[in-house]
């Protein structure tokens, strides 16, 4: 069957460019973009719960965009002040250059890796003597808290925002020839919007090791896979499979 429209689980990309726009444009498809998880803060009262105390470290892990934002949001709420002489590291450029939304960069201790965590861990290693804190959401990968814990440095997680299902019951009429995943929680999203799916003429896209596992899990049957040598992008994994079906 031929592929007319796709839903991509993610918002849509902000920039006027994008692999999308272009997919859309040579391959004549039509691409909707619609969440299917979104970020909800934690409050001061439950950071308080878990014993945090946000003066009591010397050292923080920004893994992401968001634990950089919420990370200043509850130190606001609970009328901490930062210390100047605070460390921050940083998984990539990227969430460096976002950390200037809050602090005067060229006057802080920061320190970047440049992709994965494993590019961090030798920087967080120099630096032995920091108590680290290590902002996050409700879902971590244990291999970070493994890898974490390999280093024998003195270090705590704090879970201040989590990953909560948006609501979908607005989709539940509407059919796509093919539903793009990203995470495992995508495919939870769609199981608890809508408990009686079935795939039947659906094609299903994912990213991915851990999406592939849940969407198998589920009972979905996975028609595109995303990344590999050929298709390292999950747009030119659907470029492939619709120039194919589309001839």
């Amino acid at each position: 069957m031929k592929v007319k429209t796709i839903l991509v689980s993610q918002p849509a990309p902000k920039a006027a460019q994008s692999p999308y726009f272009d997919l859309m444009n040579k391959q004549k498809v039509k691409i909707d973009f619609r969440s299917f998880i979104h970020v909800e803060g934690e409050t001061s009262r439950e950071v308080r719960n878990q014993k945090i105390d946000f003066l009591s470290f010397s050292a923080v892990i920004f893994t992401s965009r968001n634990a950089v934002d919420h990370y200043f949001r509850l130190a606001e709420e609970m009328r901490v002040t930062i210390p100047d002489d605070m460390k921050y590291f940083c998984l990539s450029e990227a969430v460096a250059f976002y950390l200037q939304k809050y602090v005067v960069y060229r006057k802080r201790k920061i320190y970047v890796g440049t992709r994965t965590f494993d590019d961090l861990m030798p920087l967080i290693k120099k630096h032995k003597s920091e108590k680290f804190l290590l902002p996050s959401s409700d879902k971590v990968k244990q291999t970070m808290i493994d890898k974490m814990n390999s280093l024998n440095v003195e270090w705590k997680r704090a879970v201040l925002f989590k990953t909560v299902v948006s609501d979908l019951s607005d989709l539940e009429n509407v059919f796509y020839d093919i539903l793009v995943f990203f995470s495992p929680s995508g495919i939870k999203s769609l199981f608890e919007n809508f408990p009686s799916f079935k795939q039947n003429d659906t094609r299903i896209a994912v990213f991915g090791n851990s999406t592939v596992k849940a969407a198998e899990e589920a009972g979905l049957k996975i028609d595109i896979a995303a990344p590999s040598k050929e298709t390292p992008s999950m747009t030119m994994a659907l470029e492939k499979y619709i120039k194919e079906v589309n001839k």
